[in-house]
C-alpha cells in the first residue's frame, strides 16, 4: 500500500537537500516526491509518496519532524483527498496513426500541446492508475520520450493539511 505524506517546510535553500540527505541516510525508499512553493511564499509544500510493504511511513514522519526546517508532516493517506500526476508522452505519430491517438488521448481527458512531422506530445493529468493506463496504450504507437511530475495531494474541503480551517483571509483558524 502507498501512503501519502504532506510536509509543509520553510522555502529557504538547502530545505530539499537536507530532506533528501535523510531519506539517503535513513534507507527510505521514496516512491515520489514533488515540492512547490504555497499560497505562503515562505512556505513549501513536499509531497511525498512511500510503498509502505516497503518503508514505514510513521518512521518517515518521524524523522521528518527531526528537521529543523519541517513546520508540519501529515500522513494523509486514509483522508478523502484529490491526487494527482501529471505525464507527457512524446509518442511516434505518422499521418496513419496520428487520429487514433488523438482519439485516445480525448478518451483519456488528456491534451495533445505539441504536433511534430513524426510525433505528438500529450499531456495528461490524474490518478496514477488512469496516467499507468494511458502509457500502456500509448507503448504500441512507440513512446520517444516520457516524464511524470510525481504525486502531488490535497485534503477536500476547507482545512489545510487536515488541520483547522481556513479562514477568510486565508489564515489558519
Amino acid at each position: 500500500m502507498k501512503h501519502v505524506l504532506v510536509a509543509r517546510v520553510e522555502n529557504k535553500p538547502g530545505v530539499l537537500n537536507r530532506v533528501a540527505s535523510l531519506f539517503r541516510r535513513r534507507g527510505f525508499n521514496i516512491d515520489s516526491l514533488t515540492v512547490g512553493e504555497t499560497e505562503v511564499p515562505e512556505v513549501s509544500r513536499m509531497t511525498i509518496v512511500v510503498d509502505a510493504t516497503r518503508t514505514d511511513a510513521s518512521r518517515v514522519v518521524h524523522n521528518l519532524y527531526k528537521l529543523v526546517n519541517v513546520i508540519e508532516v501529515e500522513d494523509i493517506t486514509e483522508k478523502p483527498a484529490v491526487v494527482r500526476d501529471l505525464v507527457l508522452i512524446k509518442v511516434k505519430a505518422d499521418a496513419k496513426t496520428r487520429p487514433e491517438i488523438i482519439q485516445l488521448t480525448q478518451v483519456f481527458r488528456g491534451h495533445v500541446v505539441d504536433v511534430a512531422p513524426e510525433s505528438l506530445i500529450v499531456e495528461l493529468t490524474g490518478e496514477e492508475d488512469k496516467i499507468n493506463s494511458f502509457v500502456d496504450v500509448m507503448r504500441p504507437f512507440g513512446i520517444i520520450e516520457m516524464v511524470r511530475t510525481g504525486i502531488v495531494a490535497m485534503v477536500r474541503g476547507t482545512s489545510v493539511n487536515g488541520h483547522g480551517r481556513v479562514g477568510g483571509n486565508g489564515s489558519v483558524l
